[in-house]
């Protein structure tokens, strides 16, 4: 655990959810997925409110038609922080916004025009580039402190977080934005998952029977389906103000690439990083993990596994957000700290639409009270990360 905690004192969020925190929150409790189906593929979509502001954006400035979603998505998660939680300009302030994929979407039309001989025009180098996300993003908002950017694909916002915590720790900054955006709704990048074998089997007749079952540990096939969206935390060192929640450990570790996904059977990186997050504290003084879960049948049952190797027989409660909102990739783990959040402040846990196992020791207990919550992300190459939350 650390010795020093640090302070979670805002969140903003840009997906599926809606954009109101109380769009947000509803959203979250109810037991109805939000993707839906187009192009032949289900996927966690913006809704057309918030596609209305990004088109809003993109009229104030003639270089923001040349950006890619995933730097707009951030914009508009930081226009959203800001109106909910002020930002202090005199504080130094670091940002770190990384995302899995970068700029998918001018990627392929650029490289798509390259190939039929077309020439490339100068915008076509920096609007590629991974940094764009938090430059544009400091520049947005007026921040001059650090500005980081990073890809460490599904695992990119919580090591975000790691980053925040380590500069905050070592008083290089005083405040810390850190968070994720993806837009991976592309045509390549489905080709890629598809080429994985992960995506999800379910046609248009699906919509009753949950496109993305994450967390269902009784499928046979993978079921991961593909989100768009975009997140960023405040974080602080205590300061006696009431935080949304306090992070009081971390934990990270990598595993042997043995394979394309670089995760073993029993996930020694997520125990690892676990058993680090939780320091001193005892397994059963947790209450509920957010795990990554991302909906296919190997991810699901290994994670699940190091929670068994970790917590023995003293299981926490186990929830995921992937099924209502799809696999965010490097933004996910912002989504799963916004749950963590939610159930920490209303001491409740956040539904599942199905359960874990008819067998137990899956069967999932409502704990009574939500005192600590743990949340996990991994990237490919076995990027595990564990951000151990409390009241």
């Amino acid at each position: 655990m650390l010795k020093q905690p640090i302070d979670i004192t805002g969140i903003a969020t840009v997906s599926a959810l809606g954009s109101s925190p109380q769009e947000v929150r509803d959203s979250f409790y109810s037991v109805d997925h939000l993707l839906t189906f187009q192009d032949g593929y289900w996927a966690g979509r913006l809704p057309d409110l918030l596609k209305q502001q990004l088109k809003a954006i993109q009229k104030e400035k003639k270089i923001y038609r040349k950006l890619d979603p995933t730097v707009l998505y951030g914009l508009l998660a930081g226009r959203l922080f800001q109106d909910q939680y002020p930002l202090d300009k005199s504080r130094r302030t670091g940002i770190n916004m990384g995302s899995s994929r970068g700029a998918t979407t001018l990627w392929e039309e650029h490289y798509e025009a390259h190939l039929q001989g077309k020439a490339l025009t100068p915008a076509v180098s920096p609007s590629t580039t991974l940094g764009n996300l938090s430059t544009w993003l400091a520049d947005d908002l007026g921040v001059e402190g650090p500005v980081l950017s990073h890809s460490i694909t599904c695992s990119t916002a919580l090591h975000a977080v790691l980053n925040g915590v380590a500069w905050l720790q070592s008083d290089m900054a005083e405040v810390f934005l850190v968070g994720g955006s993806e837009a991976p709704l592309t045509s390549f990048t489905q080709a890629q998952m598809k080429a994985l074998k992960l995506t999800s089997p379910l046609g248009e007749e699906g919509a009753q029977a949950y496109p993305c079952r994450s967390l269902d540990l009784e499928k046979t096939k993978n079921h991961l389906v593909l989100g768009e969206g975009a997140g960023l935390l405040r974080l602080e060192k205590t300061s006696g103000k009431a935080p949304l929640a306090r992070i009081v450990g971390v934990g990270y570790s990598t595993e042997r690439l043995e394979s394309a996904a670089g995760l073993t059977p029993e996930a020694e990186c997520f125990q690892r990083s676990m058993k680090a997050a939780l320091g001193a504290l005892p397994p059963e003084e947790v209450d509920a993990v957010v795990m990554h879960a991302p909906g296919t049948v190997k991810g699901d049952w290994a994670e699940t596994r190091a929670i068994q190797a970790v917590f023995c027989n003293t299981l926490p409660f186990l929830t995921t957000h992937k099924w209502k909102i799809g696999h965010t990739f490097g933004a996910s783990g912002i989504f799963s700290l916004l749950q963590a959040l939610l159930m920490l402040e209303d001491n409740a846990p956040l539904p599942l639409p199905f359960p874990l196992s008819k067998e137990a020791p899956f069967a999932n207990t409502t704990p009574e009270q939500m005192d600590y919550v743990l949340v996990n992300a991994v990237g490919f190459g076995g990027n595990a990360v564990s951000i151990l939350l409390s009241k």
